[in-house]
Parts: structure tokens; C-alpha cells; sequence
């Protein structure tokens, strides 16, 4: 800590010696924050830099960065006018939504980034994420084009899996020395970074934003305070739990108060509950006035090998054994990451007791079958258990890793075809969601919706008349949800849907949802 506290404020501490000894440090974490010193003491340290071999690709890329100018060529690609600005996931692989801890976000990002790239003002994106060692050896380039006028910049993180939200703490400082450093190497300014999540992480990246001298806006949402006032209602709270929602509050007020713009996702009452939990935004903004610009998706562009994916699928699906009573097959569709906070182990159970498994096929598609985390896991294993001693459950249960969201999109206009032999529904167990970007995928595809009455889906979806609201709270509470959707009259589910399509293809769009950005980005940057 010590040492990185000097390498940000310049400071020169101790003797070049001195930082030499602690160089050849044992501890990797040491040894790499004297080599960030190093590089500050002159000719000397450049020149024992030289003579380290690097151990392995993390340690590669630091002292390449250390020795010489990093991103070589990137000012001969990069936009030199017009509003550049970034935005960040760093958490989750980017290109691989639905494992892991990459979920809607990195979709989101992407469509909303390509559609920043191309609205008037904004002459380039930069999307900033990580790259722990193994995504590292695969692919060592940390600035690559995605599209004409959007970026990808790759910021290391010396970790051997991606890092969570309880492991970015002990990459926050060298986080924001990788960022100020290759943000400062892209041959103009950055205007504006916007961070979204209450982790150190963000708060690394601000860090980097307030040294470059960039623009910071934050997306604020009630979590985690509102989650830390629920767990201290349970006289039983886990205080490991408590101490890390606690963390969580203290970064999202930091953030808050660092950025220079500060938006909301809006939930049922608007932006109401997020200013409860952010007296200082009311304070600041005027109670109600907070912006919560509307998140959106892209417009669907199949390509034949995702059409070609989802006849597969759909196989699968209609191979799957269902009710013999039934003329067409009832199936529920449920998409997401696997991780408790999504619940597709309640649902699971909720299915079982409630007896809707004994009338539909559910499908659950989500998480990685190469290497699965911890989390995932244990979701499998959750799932397992819930399904023992009921083949039939078990027979009509279909778990599909994670697929590209043109294979997700696909495959939901195919179940929302009433042409077809299905009877398809779409259901979002989660505990809550902030916004909740799959369930408005799946309006935008034609499919009848449920999802959590916790979080940002009240503010699209009006109980009965768009799709349902559902009690997630418990598998009771969840299992009586679902019997609600499946005794749906198909009449009744057409006509849902339909106005469900119309809403998200109105007022959710990523073009919308980007020209709202942009103009907060141009405020700010002004």
C-alpha cells in the first residue's frame, strides 16, 4: 500500500537501493509495486528494469509498460476530435455474457457502445475491461478496434480467474495505475468515464479519470444500501456479509461524491428509492430531477449461423419429453448467469412444488460448461438436489450453457412464432434486478414476461396488462407466480405481449438510451 501511495503522489521514499531490495521481494504483490517505483527513479531504475526476465505474461506486459512507450501506434487510430468518452465492466468477460460473472452488462455495453460511436457529437468509445492471466495468454493486446469508431482496452489484473467483487480490493491501486497509465498512452485526452457499480474497481478507475484529467459519471443504484438494510433486519445476518455491504455503501458514496454527473436507474417509484438511499443527490440534483436515462437494446440483426444454432435448440426443446395431453408444448424460458442472486435454484423448486413441471418444459440457459466458477457450481449442484427422486421434473428440466445473444434472441423469436408447436413463456427469478436487460430482450422478441417486483422491472412492466410481477422472495411465493403465467389464456399472453413489444421498441432502444448519454457526456466534458 505503502508503495503504491508513493508511486501516485510521486513521492521518492526511500533510497534506489532500498527500492532494489524489495524489488527482488518474494511477494509478487511487493515486488510489482517496487517495480512501479522503479521506473520513477530515473536512468538507474529503467536500467535494472532491463535486466529482469519477466516470469510470466502479467509480469511480461508490466515491465514491456515499464520500459517502453505502451500502446504503440494507438494515436494513429484513435479520434482526435469530437467528444471521446469510455465507459467500464470490469468484472465478467466482456465477450462471453452468461458465464461467470459476465451478464447482461457486457451486452449492453457493447450495443450501447457501437450506438454512442455513431451518434452526432461523439467521435469515439473506448469500453474498458480486465484481463486476468490466463485471458492474457490467449490474447496478450490490450488495445484492439471493435468497430470503426469503438475500442476495447484490456486492463491486466495479475489473478490466475477474473476478479470479483470481493477480490478487486486488492487490485484497486494497480488498477488505477494500469489505467492512468494506458489511458494516458492513447494519444488524446479521454473526456468523460463512466463507471457503473459501487466496487473498488470503479473507484480505481476514477482514481485514473480524476489523473488524466477525464470527466466522471456514475450510475447509481439503491444496492447496496437498500441490501444492507434488508440483512440487518435478520437478527441472524452473516456478518461477513454485513461488513462487505458495508464496504459497498462506503464506495458508492465515494463515487457519488468524486463524479461530476451522477444517473440512476430508475425502479417503480422512479428515482425516488435511489435518493432515499443518496440524501447527498437530492441535495445536490433536487429532490425527483435525478436523470435516469432509459437503457435500451440493439435492434435484432440474425445471422444465418445463429438461425442455423437455434434449429438445433429448438430440437432439443421439442425432443424434451412434455404433457402427452397437450397440443402444443408449453415451455419457460429463463436466461442469465448462473449465481444465487439469480435464483434459478428456487425456480427449480418453485416449478417442482407448484406442479407446473407436470404441464411445461423448462429451459434454463446460462453459465460455462468449460471450467465453471465457484458460483456456477454450486448452482448446478443446487439444481441437482432440487430435481432428486422426481424424474419427471427431471426428464422436462433442459440446462443449456450460456449462449451468444444473437443465439438468445433467435432462439425467442422462434418460441414467440405462435406459428410454431410452442406455447412459450419467459420468466426472471432473480431476487431483483437493477434493470434487468434479458427480460426486455424477451418483450422486444414477443415472448409474455414475468419477472421480480424487487428492482428496475416495475418501471417497464405494468402488472397484467404488459406481463406479471412476481414474489420472488420465496419458491412459495415464486411457484404461485408461476402458476399465474402458465394459466395464462393464450389470447390473454398474445395481447401481453404485444404490448410489451411496443413499449421496449418506443422507449428502450440502445439509440435512444445513447443519445441520452451523449448529452450528459457533452455536459460534462464542458
Amino acid at each position: 500500500m505503502l508503495l503504491h501511495l508513493a508511486v501516485a503522489l510521486d513521492l521518492r521514499p526511500l533510497t534506489g537501493d532500498g527500492v532494489l531490495r524489495l524489488a527482488r521481494d518474494s511477494s509478487r504483490q511487493v515486488r510489482h509495486a517496487a517495480w512501479l517505483l522503479l521506473a520513477r527513479y530515473g536512468r538507474r531504475g529503467r536500467n535494472w528494469l532491463r535486466t529482469v526476465e519477466p516470469g510470466d505474461i502479467y509480469e511480461h506486459l508490466l515491465l514491456d509498460t515499464l520500459r517502453h512507450k505502451p500502446l504503440a501506434g494507438a494515436r494513429h487510430a484513435l479520434p482526435h476530435a469530437g467528444l471521446f468518452v469510455a465507459q467500464s465492466m470490469l468484472m465478467g468477460r466482456f465477450d462471453r455474457p452468461g458465464e461467470g460473472l459476465s451478464g447482461g452488462l457486457s451486452v449492453l455495453l457493447d450495443s450501447v457502445g457501437e450506438a454512442l460511436a455513431s451518434t452526432a457529437g461523439v467521435a469515439g468509445v473506448l469500453t474498458v475491461v480486465t484481463a486476468c492471466r490466463p485471458d492474457l495468454e490467449e490474447d496478450r493486446v490490450l488495445l484492439r478496434r471493435r468497430s470503426p469508431n469503438h475500442w476495447i482496452l484490456r486492463l491486466p489484473v495479475d489473478s490466475d480467474r477474473p476478479a470479483g467483487p470481493q477480490d478487486m480490493g486488492e487490485h484497486r491501486e494497480v488498477l488505477a495505475w494500469w489505467a492512468t497509465t494506458l489511458m494516458s498512452a492513447l494519444g488524446r485526452r479521454l473526456d468523460v468515464l463512466h463507471v457503473r457499480y459501487a466496487d473498488d474497481g470503479s473507484l480505481a478507475l476514477a482514481e485514473a479519470a480524476r489523473r488524466i484529467g477525464a470527466g466522471l459519471v456514475f450510475t447509481a443504484t439503491p444496492d447496496p444500501h437498500r441490501q444492507m438494510s434488508e440483512r440487518l433486519d435478520h437478527p441472524d445476518a452473516d456478518p461477513d456479509h454485513v461488513r462487505l455491504d458495508l464496504h459497498r455503501v462506503y464506495l458508492a458514496d465515494r463515487l457519488a461524491d468524486r463524479a461530476d454527473r451522477v444517473v440512476g436507474i430508475a425502479g417503480r417509484g422512479g428515482t425516488s428509492e435511489l435518493v432515499r438511499h443518496f440524501p447527498q443527490l437530492a441535495r445536490r440534483y433536487g429532490a425527483g430531477l435525478l436523470s435516469a436515462p432509459p437503457e435500451g437494446v440493439a435492434p435484432y440483426e440474425p445471422s444465418a449461423d445463429a438461425v442455423k444454432r437455434c434449429g438445433h435448440l429448438i430440437d432439443r426443446i421439442g425432443g424434451t419429453p412434455g404433457p402427452a395431453e397437450q397440443d402444443r408444448r408449453t415451455v419457460l424460458l429463463s436466461v442469465g448467469r448462473l449465481h444465487p442472486v439469480k435464483q434459478q435454484d428456487v425456480l427449480v423448486r418453485a416449478w417442482i412444488e407448484s406442479g407446473c413441471h407436470r404441464e411445461s418444459v423448462l429451459v434454463l440457459v446460462g453459465g460455462s460448461t468449460c471450467g465453471p466458477d465457484p458460483q456456477e457450481s454450486l448452482m448446478r449442484d443446487r439444481i441437482e438436489a432440487a430435481t432428486l427422486g422426481n424424474p419427471e421434473a427431471r426428464a422436462r428440466l433442459l440446462l443449456l450453457p450460456a449462449l451468444t445473444n444473437a443465439d438468445v434472441r433467435s432462439l425467442e423469436r422462434v418460441l414467440a412464432d405462435p406459428g410454431r408447436r410452442f406455447r412459450a413463456r419467459y420468466v426472471c427469478p432473480s431476487a431483483k434486478e437493477e434493470f434487468g436487460l434479458a427480460v426486455l430482450e424477451a418483450m422486444e422478441a414477443g415472448l409474455v414476461v414475468a419477472g421480480p417486483e424487487r428492482g428496475g422491472v416495475p418501471h417497464y412492466v405494468d402488472d397484467g396488462v404488459n406481463g406479471l410481477l412476481l414474489d420472488t422472495s420465496t419458491s412459495l411465493t415464486l411457484g404461485r407466480g408461476l402458476r399465474r403465467l402458465l394459466d395464462l389464456e393464450d389470447d390473454a399472453a398474445e395481447a401481453m405481449a404485444r404490448r410489451a413489444q411496443h413499449v421496449v421498441r418506443t422507449r428502450f432502444s440502445a439509440a435512444a438510451m445513447a443519445r441520452a448519454l451523449a448529452d450528459h457526456y457533452a455536459d460534462v466534458a464542458s
